[in-house]
């Protein structure tokens, strides 16, 4: 966040806040928290630990403050000891209306839906639909004629058409979608996408459903289901109790019961209804709090004096500190007018109103020897305010320096260069869209040039993103002259890290019995980063029922099976130091209770996260929850939690900053992410901004006869889904990929490498940069053997993963093992050849026995017992690694 340095404090008497109507997707980095339950209020809005001194009363206000303020205002820049503007932001929810409407033409055989919203922002209606007959849940594009114009085609199963403005300057939106009944379709979906911000809006965690058959079951999601035309108000009421009824012949009537499937497609029944759903956005205002401390001229004491142009009460909530331990205590009197002591434990200044009516300020009165002042505002309700996730602190040394007096010219101007360039990447990306599906619709250009814009958006898109991760504020030179200088920040892309990222796992089923897991892989952190790994996954760290950690309980205790929390914060020091990033695997689908309910259920939990029953969801009736329905596949050894409770996401979101900032975590491994709503993850990573994120969506693939179809897009489109819903903010592991490589390994078949465009069968064919690749882990290997990598063949395996696009991931039984220099080899050169998550691949070969690629024409490589070599023409090749049924390549 921008610190911004004025010449002088009381020489901007129009403060004002600055709204901007977006949702807030960064919230505030995380702060360091208290281990004492009892120093933490309201849900952990302040992290700090107190001293408590004394018994404080609320102190009036009298005429000596206003004079001392007065003599602030008076003072000169040489009595000033210090002075800063911090910019901050905050979060007002705004609710609104949107509606969904459904009516019919006179003759009842023209229909039209709309979905109107009153909020502002760029809305995208995200829609597909399901035909008659059709079984399952998944959706298929609607009839060219149904789509409004301005559509654009997502893959083969979605829409998105913008909703659009009834008028130049009206905040109201909607979209107009025409149908008719021959069109034989069984229900429209939808979700609502606002584009600026990118959230999703679902209802109650899932997709709109708008029934147009009366044999649909509602699964809890279903919109307008047995709602007629009185519903509607003022004119509209006119159409009441209009239906539309595809009527059966005499015959087919007779037949119903024995032809229940037919007798579905022709009772199709339609009823016009108007319904209203409640929309919350959160709308981001920019302020800024203004502090000064100066010497005063009578006593020996130092004056601090703070100001805000935030409206309303603002309640200072502040104590001061006697070292850099920065620890919390109560001062000596005075004190400020309307100031009453919170437990003994910190002061509650009531700002009081400026002058001028814009904005509010107070004057404290501060002894000398003390060494800081630290505070956080709290607003109204129950809101709190802070600098960067942690509490402000101010300096009152009289050796610190005032703050950068730099003015904001050139960073304004930096700031319009770099806004024109965005919004040129952004120009060109919808260029790239517009032309691919103009070309589609003519179907003049061909496969490989489609693919190729594809790859150019993808590049385009990771390109914007690494501008907006970047975009950090720096500080002048007179700012940092005594701070050590900060290092050049790496570009990200969320979900991918760097691009260049080898993931090894680093451990297995049985890494937790020896109690000192920790220990032991901090022996083997340089021997790990030696063989060029950049990333490690290391175990579930939370107290577990289970030893392996993956039932959690109490998430703030960190002392299990694999050691401490002060093992695990040497181990992680350690990578740190051998340069290898740490991902934590979070369990976030799942927790244990500590306590049963009244009916001897066990769903009430305890430690600092002490949630009742309304966290568990209410559709599992293993456990009794009063949630809502759960947003995916429920996990039924333990309470599956519901996530779409604002305590608990607001609690997740806290333990994972608390587990960045405590142990020193880069990323999340999620675990079994199927069980609710990728869109929740994407709250849980932009709030903990990890360097990288990747999900567990396992599911079954597809079979007919026991044996695998070669056509696998069904299973990787539902992890693409999944990745899709977190707005790309997470990666996912490529269970797809692992699977086909399972059958053309173990049964020769390498045919299966190929999908019918000549490209990658799994999520890495697809989407490359959101593909962790891998062929063994903790479950499917080690102990449990739930799905075993063919035996032997795990070389392979490896030679096709950490040759191709995508994330790698290794894992640890593999490399400490007699394929640990195979392995070693290949990692050497996919480094030696900068191959990333984005490369390339040409498959040149995808046969019974042998498949060949060519991956940034750098690299060539060759698995299976049939024969390959690459081509000799202008390019030169040269054998880099030879092992059993494979064989890998390099250009020179």
């Amino acid at each position: 966040m921008a610190t911004v340095a004025i010449d002088s404090l009381l020489q901007n008497p129009g403060l004002s806040f600055r709204p901007k109507v977006k949702v807030l997707l960064k919230p505030s980095r995380p702060l360091s928290c208290s281990r004492n339950r009892k120093l933490l209020f309201f849900r952990g809005a302040c992290s700090c630990s107190f001293k408590p001194r004394r018994e404080i009363h609320v102190v009036k206000a009298s005429s000596t403050d206003t004079a001392l303020i007065d003599t602030f205002d008076n003072s000169s820049s040489d009595d000033v000891l210090y002075k800063e503007t911090f910019s901050v932001k905050r979060v007002e929810k705004v609710e609104r209306k949107f509606f969904i409407r459904l009516d019919g033409s006179k003759d009842q055989l023209d229909w039209q839906l709309t979905v109107g919203c009153s909020l502002p922002g760029k809305w995208i209606l995200h829609w597909g639909v399901s035909y008659i007959g059709d079984n399952g849940s998944e959706w298929d594009q609607p009839p060219e004629d149904m789509r409004p114009p301005g559509s654009v085609p997502i893959k083969d199963y979605a829409i998105e058409t913008p909703l659009k403005r009834l008028s130049e300057g009206d905040m109201f939106h909607e979209v107009k979608i025409d149908f008719n009944s021959s069109f034989e379709i069984a229900a429209i979906h939808f979700v609502l996408k606002d584009e600026e911000t990118g959230a999703w809006y679902q209802h109650r965690g899932r997709d709109f459903k708008v029934p147009l058959v009366d044999y649909l079951e509602d699964d809890g999601n279903m919109v307008g289901a047995k709602r007629g035309f009185g519903m509607w108000p003022g004119a509209l009421g006119q159409f009441s109790n209009m239906r539309l009824k595809a009527e059966a012949s005499p015959g087919t009537s007779q037949n119903n019961n024995s032809e229940p499937k037919d007798s579905k497609s022709k009772t199709k029944q339609l009823e016009g209804f108007y319904e209203e759903q409640p929309i919350v956005k959160e709308v981001s205002i920019d302020n800024i709090v203004s502090v000064a401390v100066r010497k005063s001229p009578d006593t020996a004491k130092n004056i601090l004096y703070l100001e805000t142009d935030i409206p309303g009460d603002v309640v200072v909530h502040w104590g001061v500190c006697r070292d850099d331990a920065k620890t919390w205590e109560i001062p000596a009197a005075p004190y400020p007018p309307e100031t009453a002591a919170f437990k003994n434990k910190a002061l509650r200044t009531l700002l009081q109103p400026k002058g001028t009516g814009n904005g509010s300020r107070a004057l404290f009165t501060l002894d000398e020897e003390l060494v800081g002042f630290l505070f956080v505002l709290k607003l109204d309700g129950n809101n709190w305010l802070k600098f960067k996730g942690n509490d402000f602190y101010i300096p009152l040394s009289g050796t610190s320096s005032i703050q950068g007096q730099h003015g904001e010219s050139d960073t304004a101007s930096e700031e319009i260069s770099s806004k024109a360039y965005t919004d040129d990447i952004i120009c060109e990306i919808r260029n790239l869209v517009s032309g691919l599906n103009s070309e589609k619709r003519q179907k003049t250009k061909t496969k490989e040039a489609q693919e190729s814009i594809l790859q150019e958006i993808e590049k385009l898109a990771a390109e914007a993103y690494s501008i907006f991760r970047s975009s950090v504020p720096t500080f002048s030179e007179e700012a940092l002259l005594e701070t050590e200088a900060p290092k050049p920040a790496v570009k990200i892309s969320s979900g991918t890290g760097s691009g260049f990222e080898i993931l090894c796992q680093g451990f297995n089923w049985e890494s937790h019995k020896s109690g000192r897991w920790y220990m032991e892989l901090k022996e083997k952190a340089s021997e790990i980063s030696s063989l060029g790994f950049t990333v490690i996954w290391l175990p579930p760290p939370t107290e577990s029922v289970s030893p392996e950690g993956y039932m959690p309980k109490d998430l703030f205790n960190l002392n299990s099976r694999y050691g401490t929390i002060d093992e695990l914060k040497e181990l992680v020091k350690s990578l740190h130091e051998v340069g290898l990033k740490v991902l934590g695997d979070a369990v976030l689908n799942h927790r244990c209770a500590h306590f049963q309910n009244q009916n001897g259920v066990w769903n009430i939990f305890g430690g600092r996260l002490n949630w009742d029953d309304r966290a568990v969801v209410g559709d599992d009736p293993h456990f009794q929850g009063r949630g809502n329905k759960s947003s995916g596949d429920n996990f039924h050894a333990a309470p599956n939690i519901d996530h779409s409770q604002e305590f608990v996401r607001k609690d997740i979101k806290e333990w994972l900053q608390w587990l960045r900032d405590e142990i020193g975590y880069d990323g999340w491994r999620l675990d079994f992410v199927r069980g609710f709503w990728g869109g929740y993850v994407k709250d849980y990573v932009d709030a903990s901004e990890p360097y990288f994120a990747v999900g567990e969506y396992w599911d079954s693939l597809s079979y007919t006869y026991g044996e695998m179809d070669h056509n696998q897009d069904a299973h990787r489109q539902r992890i693409i889904d999944w990745i899709n819903a977190t707005n790309g903010t997470a990666g996912a592991f490529d269970v797809t990929t692992k699977g086909i490589l399972h059958s053309a390994l173990g049964r020769c078949e390498f045919w299966r490498l190929s999908d019918q465009k000549g490209k990658p069968p799994g999520v890495l064919g697809w989407w490359p940069s959101r593909a962790v690749t891998f062929i063994e882990n903790h479950d499917t290997g080690s102990t449990q053997g739930h799905w075993r990598f063919p035996g032997g063949k795990e070389m392979q395996g490896y030679a096709y993963i950490l040759t191709h696009p995508g994330t790698p991931a290794v894992f640890y039984d593999h490399i400490f093992s007699h394929y640990r220099s195979e392995i070693a080899a290949l990692i050497s050169i996919r480094n030696r050849n900068k191959i990333n998550c984005r490369s390339t691949v040409k498959i040149v070969k995808a046969e019974r026995d042998v498949y060949a690629a060519i991956i940034d024409e750098k690299v060539a490589m060759k698995i299976g017992p049939g024969y390959y070599e690459p081509p000799s023409g202008s390019q030169r090749w040269s054998s880099a690694l030879e092992g059993w049924d494979y064989k890998v390549w390099e250009a020179y």
